[in-house]
């Protein structure tokens, strides 16, 4: 597309006032304001014929497969003109949905060859499926008369889920601390409390391991050898509802939970447990079987960038009472949720405690930043007082649940999002070291 600009506007305007002067006190002399059009159109018309051509232009995005929830992701750009002049700038910019953020106009200078490189940074806002729709891309003539306008239709969908990319760091370096319980194979015996095997007892070993029946019937110290659990169900139960969805530090916390929820999961099917998804808001949404092995992380990693965001409350008694339900052993049951008031909490709390007659129940939450925030800052007027007490009223119900929950024999994680995976792996490791299931 070839269009006008401002500048060739202009200069056609200027011979305004004299095609006005012609036609009042000359109109024989017409051929004067004729000239000007013509001589304006041809400037145009050369303008468009030596500068950069249409038809030579290609431009080449090679489109990531996957975009992951906190991080940004480049899209490599490649501008080329197979044959004539090259425009001194090209300006180009990317039609996305609403899901990406939006990425201003670039102006691109300089050539390699008949190429330019560019990279845009991609960064998702929240799951789902982010589109890149179109690419625009325009240049003016070398007399800055016309401006040229390619669009490359792109239609391309790309999914965004949650970060594995942390996720998978994360646990390569859980997996390479040599102290990790259970995590290794070569030290997987001997850490856990199933018994194994009898051996000779040796200096280092703790005492309280030896078997003094058997030790007298061989007549040498002989002791127990244990081993790590394995088969137990750890079920991931996520709020998908209003709360949950909200921002902190500028990601979902639904999403943060995900993450983390995901880096235990990992753990979890490495150690030989068997581990579920289940998301609720109003009502139960997904559900997935008990997956096994490492082979079952992909799918666990699919089905959790499945788990939408609501705007609805949540509905503890229906959500925990199906979970229950579908439950036929005992299982280390991880909520991933929060509330803002005892009031807000009691539905919660009278459901979980349900939950606790059969089953071991880890309560996983935030750390209220922005309460902690009023509650810490120096008070400049009395509206940072009342903030403050206001907010310390707040943090006190906050304790006030925990401690409930706690006297329910609900395990709590309370922590910021940055400690949250490592938090999680080390209640996780510490429940197994304890045999609690």
């Amino acid at each position: 597309m070839i269009s006008p600009t401002p500048r060739a506007i202009f200069l056609m305007l200027l011979g305004v006032p004299l095609m006005l002067a012609v036609a009042l006190m000359a109109p024989a002399l017409w051929i004067l304001s004729a000239g000007w059009i013509v001589g304006v159109g041809a400037l145009i018309l050369l303008d468009a014929m030596i500068g950069a051509s249409l038809r030579a232009y290609e431009a080449e995005l090679d489109v990531p497969p996957l975009l992951y929830v906190g991080g940004s992701d480049p899209l490599p750009l490649v501008l080329r003109f197979r044959e004539g002049p090259l425009p001194r700038r090209v300006q180009v910019q990317l039609e996305m949905n609403a899901l990406l953020e939006d990425i201003p106009a670039k102006g691109l200078r300089g050539w390699e060859g008949n190429e330019r490189p560019y990279e845009f940074e991609l960064t998702p806002k929240r799951r789902g499926m982010a589109k890149l729709v179109r690419l625009w891309s325009r240049w003016q003539g070398p007399l800055g008369l016309i401006q040229k306008r390619h669009i490359l239709e792109l239609d391309r969908d790309i999914p965004v889920t949650p970060n594995i990319r942390w996720v998978k760091d994360e646990a390569i370096r859980l997996f390479s601390r040599d102290a990790a319980f259970g995590i290794k194979t070569q030290i997987e015996r001997g850490d856990g409390s199933e018994f194994d095997a009898l051996r000779e007892f040796s200096s280092g070993m703790d005492r309280r391991a030896i078997d003094w029946k058997h030790s007298a019937r061989h007549r040498n110290l002989l002791a127990k050898e244990f081993r790590t659990e394995r088969n137990h169900n750890i079920v991931f139960a996520f709020d998908t509802g209003r709360l949950m969805s909200e921002p902190l530090g500028g990601v979902p916390k639904i999403d943060r939970a995900i993450n983390a929820g995901l880096l235990l999961s990992y753990v979890s099917l490495r150690q030989g447990d068997r581990t579920m998804f289940y998301g609720f808001d109003s009502r139960p949404g997904l559900t997935t079987g008990f997956l096994s092995g490492p082979r079952g992380f992909p799918k666990a990693q699919g089905m959790a960038a499945s788990l939408d965001y609501s705007t609805q409350e949540t509905n503890y008694t229906l959500a925990l009472s199906t979970l229950a339900s579908r439950l036929e052993r005992r299982s280390l049951v991880i909520i991933f949720s929060d509330f803002v008031d005892t009031i807000s909490a009691e539905l919660m709390l009278e459901n979980v405690k349900r939950l606790t007659d059969r089953h071991l129940v880890l309560f996983a939450t935030f750390e209220d930043a922005a309460l902690s925030g009023m509650v810490d800052a120096p008070p400049e007027e009395t509206l940072d007082v009342t903030r403050a007490v206001i907010a310390d009223g707040l943090l006190a119900e906050r304790d006030v649940v925990f401690r409930r929950l706690q006297r329910m024999g609900v395990q709590i994680i309370e922590t910021t999002p940055e400690a949250f995976g490592g938090a999680l792996i080390s209640r996780y490791l510490q429940i197994k070291q304890r045999d609690m299931l």
